[in-house]
């Protein structure tokens, strides 16, 4: 009390106890700062002590356990792709125990994930009315469904309910709105990623087998296997089977396919129906008004068309463009991305033309100098030959008089040409002589700079050789740095946008994605597993890498596949030559030490083995 009192009076009575009072509230001058928990009282007080004990008892001990526990057993049930395991496995048996499927068979696998049973899937809705709108439907598909099939889990209801709806979705078959399509709609969103999972299960198949030997070789699932499970996603995408890829523009329709499909047409792909004449197509597209058409050509124009360049090296040797036997090879694929629009402007210019021909076609005539050259020498003499016969028809005695005019004439120009140069001869060597002259005299003046400038030239050079060090120095380090950048990228996230898919039959906004591998036709195998590229925009450089086969020249395939439109496959040839395999070198230069260093190395031996000697004497 005593010390508040004395503090209270400093502050009154003397000035810079006032000062720290106003400026830091104590007139002793800035305290330490203090912190505190405000906690309400009824958890303080010791009335309630048992109760807080039992509520922190059950928070932390049974409830926040049991959350985890709870959150730990369905995240196992999930891969990285939010696809179930137990999907997962399904496939690889499959996979393995068909590895030659077609469309149909991948189609059976993909109805029996576990993403459509309600005992993995809470989300699926099993409804009364099911047993009275699934059996027209069953009758109508019976010859596709593979009713006889009894390979569980194909045989269960969910599954065949799956395909049931999987074949009305191609056929665009008016569902009950409020029920079997709203299962479509469900089933069919999900198609997509298990389609991306099956891709996957085939690829660790191959993985495994690569490293396997002996019968297992013969379950790895066939390249034109995984390329089936390829084309059914974007025939799910734009509900339309392989062979209707025009099912994709809007307002088509069966009439119009038969149209356009018949053997005097024979349009089966997009690129096929734009590069028409303009007037050919309006006729197929009579029955519709300017806007549908409109909306037609609006779509085609931004169907997506691939450009792909591929460059190959080895990063890892010294001569990276040289690829031999076994070599890691790195294949560097650029993809472009254009659209069919640039086609459809082509031929709009081609069909303005009076005759059909593009202006790029219509060429000048020829001049007749150009004439002349093109010209074949049994034309020039047929030509001769006619002029000739017509001069002869004028008469033969003036032709004989104009030779034997010409011939002196010539005769007189060949003497005063003899003249002629004989005076430039005469004239070229005065010349000489004068130079000659001007050097000796200007080569003792010469000497005495030339020696002052060796001698800047030899400090120039030493400097621009160390530069020059240094500038290849820096070229090497950027070159094998050049490489780092696209590694860092992996870590990075992986964008999923790319463009937007015209897909009115597809519940939600699907964006554009491509499958890109390098494939031996000839074999008919992978030469590296397909991968997905998901922001593929206007233009995009990624990295592939595969073992060198033996040596020799191979024909390979690079492959770019559409998940989301039909018939829009991008497929480039290259050869790739692979030279014999280097011998490895069982000594080097560098590898061989110096005598010093052997010395060295001799004198720490000695020195060792004394200090064990005397350890042993002690």
């Amino acid at each position: 009390m005593f010390m508040r009192i004395a503090k209270a009076y400093a502050a009154l009575t003397d000035e810079e106890s006032k000062k720290n009072w106003e400026d830091y509230g104590s007139p002793d001058g800035p305290q330490a700062t203090q912190f505190g928990i405000a906690l309400p009282a009824w958890i303080v007080d010791q009335k309630n002590s048992v109760w807080v004990l039992a509520a922190y008892i059950l928070a932390f001990i049974i409830i926040l356990p049991i959350g985890v526990g709870t959150w730990w057993y369905r995240s196992i049930k999930y891969n990285a792709e939010e696809i179930l395991m137990d999907t997962t496995q399904l496939f690889l048996h499959y996979i393995y125990k068909t590895p030659a499927m077609n469309l149909k068979r991948g189609l059976m696998i993909l109805s029996g994930a576990f993403e459509f049973e309600k005992g993995h899937n809470s989300q699926v809705v099993q409804r009364p009315t099911d047993n009275e709108e699934l059996p027209p439907l069953l009758k109508e598909f019976s010859s596709d469904i593979g009713l006889k099939n009894k390979e569980r889990p194909f045989c269960y209801p969910y599954s065949i309910k799956a395909r049931i709806l999987m074949y009305a979705h191609f056929a665009r078959t008016d569902l009950p709105p409020k029920s079997l399509d709203l299962d479509r709609l469900f089933i069919v969103e999900k198609c997509p990623v298990l389609i991306q999972e099956m891709v996957n299960s085939a690829n660790q198949i191959t993985a495994w087998q690569k490293y396997q030997r002996g019968a297992g070789q013969k379950n790895c699932p066939r390249m034109d296997t995984v390329e089936n499970f390829m084309k059914l996603s974007p025939m799910l995408v734009q509900a339309a089977t392989e062979k209707s890829a025009l099912m994709q523009l809007p307002h088509f329709n069966e009439d119009i396919m038969r149209v356009c499909q018949s053997k005097r047409r024979n349009i089966k792909t997009i690129q096929q129906f734009i590069k028409l004449k303009e007037h050919d197509r309006r006729h197929i597209l009579r029955d519709f008004g300017e806007q549908q058409y409109q909306n037609v050509m609006n779509v085609c124009a931004g169907f997506p068309m691939l450009e792909s360049n591929i460059s190959f090296q080895v990063i890892d040797d010294e001569d990276t463009a040289t690829i031999t036997a076994g070599s890691l090879v790195t294949a560097t694929v650029t993809l472009k991305r254009l659209t069919l629009e640039n086609l459809i402007r082509y031929d709009n210019e081609v069909t303005n033309q009076p005759n059909g021909v593009a202006p790029a076609a219509i060429e000048a005539p020829p001049s007749e100098e150009e004439q002349k050259k093109h010209e074949s020498p049994a034309a020039s003499k047929k030509k001769q030959a006619l002029w000739a016969t017509n001069k002869k028809k004028g008469g033969g005695a003036k032709q004989q008089n104009k030779q034997k005019q010409g011939k002196k004439k010539k005769g007189a120009a060949a003497a005063a040409a003899a003249e002629a140069e004989k005076k430039e001869k005469e004239e070229l060597e005065r010349a000489d002589e004068m130079r000659v002259q001007e050097v000796e005299r200007n080569s003792e003046s010469e000497a005495e700079s030339d020696i002052e400038e060796d001698d800047t030239r030899r400090d120039d050079a030493s400097d621009g050789n160390s530069d020059a060090d240094i500038e290849s120095d820096d070229e090497k380090w950027e070159e094998l740095q050049s490489n780092i950048p696209r590694k860092e990228k992996v870590l990075e996230g992986r964008s999923k946008e790319s463009h937007v898919v015209h897909c009115p039959h597809f519940p939600k906004e699907k964006q554009e994605w491509w499958w890109i591998y390098i494939a031996d036709r000839k074999s008919l195998r992978f030469v590296t597993a397909p991968t997905m590229v998901y922001d593929l925009k206007d233009e995009k450089e990624l990295q592939l890498q595969f073992p060198a086969p033996a040596k020799g020249s191979y024909t390979f395939s690079l492959c770019v596949r559409s998940d989301s439109y039909l018939d829009c496959d991008h497929v480039s040839h290259f050869r790739l030559d692979v030279a014999e395999a280097k011998k490895v070198e069982e000594s080097h230069p560098q590898w061989d030490d110096s005598e010093e260093e052997k010395d060295e190395d001799e004198s720490a031996v000695s020195e060792s083995d004394d200090e064990v000697t005397d350890s042993d004497d002690e």
